[in-house]
């Protein structure tokens, strides 16, 4: 018995006494798990694949050129005067990462209960690592698009897309972007323990949230309009999504206007206070999920 009161424990396990607390010390301490769990994301993604990464081009190059067909050519929307593989390709790379991002860290506890349920390790280790390895892609079709805008700007006379120093901003989007998705995907996870149901439904809505955006036409296009005596503009500015992307937009390619700082505020609060919600809820399921997953 004395033996055992001497003995100093390496670690020890408690539940979280506050639902709003992060011990990011922890996180840290486990960096070197995050980083597996990145690698892990990038490599079996591809693994068995003959074009392996280059889907990561091949992928939002299809993408544009349907876009191109369908709603430049077909519907016959406008891009703002930018041409239109950068336009689409700007919108396009952006909401990528948001929506996978948003998609696998909604399926954190349903696709990792095994391991959940044999070793413990700080749960948010997985969402962080799925932000993370998603960067990778992020970043292989940004370099995409930098080609394409260097093309243009080659060989172009009548290029209008031109860049700003609006772009500067660009590291704090990709933050907000990965905020976005962060709290909205623990969210989701939290709630599909017990509801599966969430799982098909927030797949749609995914689907259709990214028309809701302006992803594949110019903000531009809703100004003034009223639907059943709603404002779609004023709709598409409370998409905390959309000021992220149109400042992207506006800031690489100076399409449109600058959408204001304003609602780029807006965005960020709406990311600051969904991931406080997104904590909270994360860390009450956390500790009896096993029971219902």
């Amino acid at each position: 018995m004395k033996d055992m009161e001497e003995q100093q424990w390496t670690t020890v396990i408690r539940p979280k006494d506050k639902l709003l607390s992060v011990d990011f010390a922890e996180l840290w301490r486990y960096r070197d798990l995050t980083s597996l769990f990145v690698k892990r994301n990038i490599i079996t993604q591809y693994k068995q694949t003959i074009l392996g990464p280059l889907w990561y081009i091949v992928q939002p190059a299809l993408t544009v050129v349907m876009y191109m067909v369908v709603f430049g050519g077909i519907a016959g929307i406008g891009t703002d005067g930018v041409p239109q593989p950068l336009f689409y390709l700007a919108g396009t790379a952006m909401w990528q990462y948001f929506a996978d991002c948003l998609t696998k860290t909604s399926n954190t506890f349903v696709d990792n209960a095994g391991i959940f349920g044999k070793v413990y390790f700080p749960r948010l280790v997985m969402p962080v690592a799925n932000v993370i390895s998603n960067l990778l892609r992020f970043g292989i079709q940004l370099g995409f698009f930098a080609i394409v805008y260097v093309l243009y700007a080659i060989f172009s006379t009548d290029c209008a897309a031109v860049l700003n120093w609006y772009a500067l901003l660009f590291p704090l989007l990709v933050v907000m972007m990965a905020g976005l998705a962060l709290g909205f995907g623990i969210i989701v996870s939290s709630m599909t323990t017990k509801y599966r149901d969430l799982q098909i439904l927030f797949s749609f809505i995914v689907s259709l949230w990214m028309y809701a955006t302006p992803i594949v036409y110019p903000l531009s296009l809703v100004k003034g309009k009223v639907i059943a005596g709603f404002d779609i503009n004023l709709l598409m500015h409370l998409n905390p999504v959309t000021p992220v992307i149109e400042t992207f937009k506006y800031g690489f390619l100076s399409a449109g206007e600058f959408i204001g700082w304003g609602w780029l505020a807006y965005s960020f609060v709406f990311m600051v206070l969904l991931l406080g919600l997104g904590i909270v809820v994360f860390n009450k399921v956390q500790k009896s999920f096993m029971d219902t997953v």
